[in-house]
């Protein structure tokens, strides 16, 4: 297994069909996103999809960029995002791989935090991060905020 960036992949179009074909809501809005050129219309200026692979098979992916879902003040940055493992993967921390390389790229670009949005209580904590507040989504709904401090 290896973690790889879409932008500078060779086999974008595998990836993104299996990105495209995950029930998950939020997978299916990533594939529009990046199928058509707007991911950074959602996450700002910058952005960084990070997929663990195992030959061509995605095992998970997540993204680190300049904004999420998350509006208000004070405005936070950087977060993490779109974060997803496959169903047949879940179980053997393989995620943590991507947020330990999404963190460490963060901290490499001079950045002590990073935010994650999400609905789920008691996930993010088993990966070091502490719930801070509940924040509105662009969409209207209540988020639970999440940060992950380096050491």
């Amino acid at each position: 297994m290896e973690i790889i960036e879409y932008k500078s992949c060779k086999n974008r179009d595998v990836y993104l069909n299996q990105i495209k074909n995950y029930e998950w809501r939020a997978a299916k809005f990533l594939a529009v996103l990046l199928n058509e050129d707007r991911l950074h219309e959602t996450l700002g200026g910058w952005y960084k999809l990070f997929m663990l692979v195992d030959g061509d098979r995605l095992v998970s992916f997540i993204t680190l960029s300049e904004r999420d879902c998350i509006a208000g003040e004070p405005v936070l940055t950087p977060w993490l995002g779109f974060f997803h493992t496959a169903p047949e993967y879940r179980g053997r921390r393989l995620g943590k791989l991507l947020i330990d390389h999404a963190c460490q790229v963060a901290r490499a670009n001079g950045y002590d935090t990073v935010y994650i949005a999400t609905d789920h209580v008691d996930l993010y904590e088993k990966y070091g991060f502490s719930y801070i507040e509940n924040r509105i989504d662009v969409w209207g709904e209540d988020s639970r905020v999440y940060q992950k401090r380096f050491d």
